[in-house]
């Protein structure tokens, strides 16, 4: 079991070595990205270009790959360098001042905030959907799924796929004899806290006994580096059940549940699901868009649905930098959300949207 647990691993880490090619081959070429320890930002290339360099978030990569590729390709005067490396290391990164920007799924802390010793604004780009992603072979129909379900897989409660309290609500799995692997991330994880946070929500015993957070201690199961190898151990192992942004499951064919919403529906992953759960909580968006959508209200919201977040200092000491890089988050707020629902995001509300553009205005060099 432990060489089958160490061959998936391997095979996990080489779909994650190759996910930046993949985004190349679906786009043309990507900008430099790896998911290694973000190194000291440099300033111009020997043509002068602006090298803005930036690490986080791998919930949001294949979309901000896209979208460096294509606005390199028409703003010749900028040159991105993004480190997909987990919103806990673009968060530290931010923290250390080691990068340009950074890139995180889960918005800072109060507590962070003052540890960073400045302002970081919070610039929601799109939204995108936590999926539960399985490996049960010849499984017919999508599986249905509870938070509560979910919470007890996880804690170990649940270990058999013919469970019946999994059989009852799908019944395709009642000769299933497979036992249930939980894949979650080893790496500080802004989608792990999306997804923990919504159990915490709904299981009083996952609030008691886990929490919500970047990382938590999990009771049970294996661990992958990214949404890329939590992609790979899933895709690997039969039995396997995990979490990942709603785009890897997509790209690598992995079959994913639809999920019980508060309101009591069985409702799939989708853009249109997406906006539907931001769409429910506009109005309780506070001013620096730091906030949950987990668990919305609205009769067709997906419930594991969340921003992602650029976080950029307000006040940076590089004015040239500075321009490129407001220059690029106007239009990726603007063109680049056209290029979203392609690959499975969903745009910001268009009130969202100029509220997030009257922020960027506090974005002003010294």
């Amino acid at each position: 079991m432990h060489a089958h647990i160490r061959r998936v691993r391997a095979a996990a880490l080489l779909l994650c070595g190759l996910w930046p090619l993949l985004a190349c081959q679906r786009s043309g070429p990507a900008p430099t990205a790896s998911p290694t320890t973000a190194s000291t930002p440099s300033t111009t290339t020997p043509t002068g270009t602006l090298r803005l360099t930036g690490a986080g978030a791998t919930f949001p990569y294949p979309l901000y790959a896209k979208w460096f590729y294509e606005y390199q390709r028409t703003h010749a005067g900028a040159q991105f360098n993004y480190q997909s490396i987990g919103s806990g290391g673009g968060i530290q990164q931010m923290t250390a001042k080691t990068v340009d920007f950074g890139a995180s799924d889960a918005p800072m802390s109060d507590e962070q905030l003052a540890k960073s010793g400045r302002t970081i604004l919070h610039i929601p780009t799109v939204l995108g959907a936590v999926v539960a992603v399985y490996h049960v072979p010849n499984t017919p129909g999508r599986l249905q799924l509870t938070g509560a379900l979910l919470s007890e897989i996880y804690l170990g409660h649940i270990t058999q796929w013919n469970d019946p309290a999994l059989t009852a609500l799908n019944p395709q799995l009642a000769g299933v004899t497979a036992a249930i692997m939980p894949v979650y991330r080893s790496d500080g994880s802004g989608t792990t806290h999306i997804f923990t946070e919504y159990l915490a929500k709904v299981s009083p015993a996952w609030q008691t006994n886990v929490g919500a957070g970047k990382a938590v201690q999990w009771p049970v199961g294996i661990g992958g580096k990214g949404n890329e190898g939590v992609t790979g151990l899933v895709k690997q192992t039969p039995g396997a059940l995990g979490y990942v942004e709603l785009t890897y499951a997509k790209e690598n064919q992995l079959a994913y549940a639809a999920v019980q919403n508060r309101l009591g529906q069985f409702v799939e992953p989708t853009t249109d699901s997406v906006t539907a759960a931001a769409a429910a909580s506009l109005g309780a968006i506070p001013a620096d868009f730091r906030c949950s959508i987990t668990d919305a209200d609205g009769t067709t919201a997906y419930p594991i649905s969340a921003f992602t977040y650029l976080l950029i200092d307000p006040t940076p000491a590089d004015a040239a930098k500075a321009k490129a890089l407001e220059g690029f988050i106007r239009w990726a707020l603007g063109p680049g959300q056209e290029l979203a629902p392609a690959l499975h995001y969903a745009p910001l509300p268009n009130a969202l949207r100029e509220r997030v553009l009257a922020t960027l205005g506090q974005y002003t060099a010294r």
